[in-house]
């Protein structure tokens, strides 16, 4: 079995354990978070951010709001290396096997497809743009509907495909961000710039929750990839470096262009900044790189949430691309900030649940590991919980009251009402294959 999952293009590796013999170096993986990290709606965060916020706020509050987001993620991350699998199957000790399989993988699947609508939604927008500079009048939704089938092609293959398309994406984009910068810097001004009041304010906890949502998901579904690491040192290292150092960059330069442009519109912004047609090539291949990876989590949560076996990953995959690419046909880009509110509140309570259940109830301990029976309705409760505080509770960092009131109210309530419901330990994260 292990040779036939070696063999051909597409990786069959879904729910199962990853073998030792195929796990990755800690560059490896870094590149895959650089790559979902290199994208348009990252450099649309700090223009959304500039929008409510004067620059500096602005740019504080994404620092913070990303210094969240990898405290958790971290810890996601080492759980899915110990486990040696993805998010969807590692809460099922928390949230049981039904539970995680029905209502983990439902959410976790809906926000990615998400994601995946609203980045084909800017590729389609920024194809377009370079269609008029020639000439051609090309309709936005046609862009997002050839470019979501075309994402979908390396997405469907796995994690070999991501990782060779990220050499090429993420210092291509780099560049583009350095030269944006730039321009904008040489139009207007650092001192102007500083300056700048933003026309809708809001207030800058409300700035830090919109940045944690701008990579709530990924901060989740981080042991999907973080699966590969050999170690938990490989993962917290690929983790820190893959996401921190470009999200900040991401952040900085969206937000100086954003306020030299007056609009978040990345295709918009780079137009009126005077960068060529190429820039918006390299738009394309930016968002290519993550929408891989939200239509391969995406097809991650389907798999477990129809029970399926691992050669049906890439079918999944596919029928995620497709639920996304027709949601950007239908404009959900329109729709970003309370996309990326909502996510706050409803994705980081999963985290919080999974962070207690594993690196405190059982101590980091991946032995202690197994899936439970059933539906773990102290995991649900909490998960809940703390979604509606995220959600409705504006006083201090939304992000932060989500996950620390699901994970309080779940070790409260396995206290409580502790299942005795666990499966037998034949599943335990510390067998995987050699």
């Amino acid at each position: 079995m292990e040779k036939e999952k070696k063999s051909g293009v597409v990786e069959q590796y879904a729910l199962g354990q990853i073998p030792k013999s195929e796990r990755k170096s800690w560059l490896s993986i870094a590149l895959i978070w650089a790559g979902a990290m290199i994208c348009v709606p990252s450099l649309m965060l700090g223009g959304s951010l500039v929008s409510g916020l004067p620059l500096v706020p602005a740019i504080l509050a994404g620092v913070l709001g990303y210094t969240i987001v990898v405290i958790y993620m971290t810890f996601q991350g080492m759980q899915g290396t110990d486990l040696g699998r993805p998010t969807v199957v590692s809460a099922s000790s928390a949230f049981g096997q039904t539970g995680s399989r029905v209502v983990i993988s439902l959410i976790l699947g809906i926000s990615i497809i998400g994601w995946f609508g609203v980045q084909c939604g800017v590729t389609g927008t920024a194809f377009s743009a370079i269609m008029a500079s020639m000439g051609v009048d090309f309709p936005v939704w046609l862009g997002a509907l050839i470019w979501g089938i075309i994402m979908l092609s390396t997405a469907i293959i796995g994690y070999k495909a991501l990782a060779y398309l990220n050499y090429i994406a993420v210092p291509a984009l780099v560049i583009i961000i350095v030269i944006g910068v730039i321009a904008a810097l040489n139009k207007f001004g650092i001192e102007a710039l500083a300056t700048m009041q933003p026309a809708t304010p809001f207030g800058f906890l409300q700035g830090v929750a919109v940045a944690v949502g701008g990579f709530a998901v990924g901060g989740v579904i981080a042991a999907d990839y973080s699966r590969y690491a050999k170690s938990r040192k490989g993962s917290a290292v690929s983790t820190i470096v893959g996401v921190w150092p470009l999200g900040i960059l991401l952040i900085v330069g969206g937000a100086i262009m954003s306020a030299v442009a007056g609009t978040y519109d990345m295709t918009a912004v780079l137009t009126q900044l005077g960068v060529p047609v190429i820039g918006l090539i390299v738009l394309i291949l930016a968002t290519w790189t993550t929408n891989t990876v939200n239509a391969y989590s995406g097809g991650l949560a389907l798999t477990n949430l129809f029970g399926l076996k691992d050669n049906k990953r890439a079918l999944t995959t596919a029928i995620a691309g497709v639920i996304g690419t027709v949601l950007a046909v239908a404009g959900i880009l329109n729709f970003f900030i309370p996309f990326l509110v909502i996510l706050t509140a409803g994705i980081t309570p999963i985290a919080g649940v999974m962070i207690a259940d594993y690196w405190i109830k059982k101590r980091g301990k991946p032995e202690k590991w197994a899936p439970a029976k059933g539906v773990r309705w102290t995991a649900i409760a909490a998960w809940l919980a703390g979604g509606l505080v995220g959600y409705f509770v504006t006083w201090g960092l939304t992000a932060i009251n989500a996950i620390v009131v699901a994970m309080v109210l779940y070790l409260v309530l396995e206290a409580l009402f502790a299942s005795k419901d666990q499966a037998p330990a034949v599943d335990k994260g510390q067998n995987i294959q050699e």
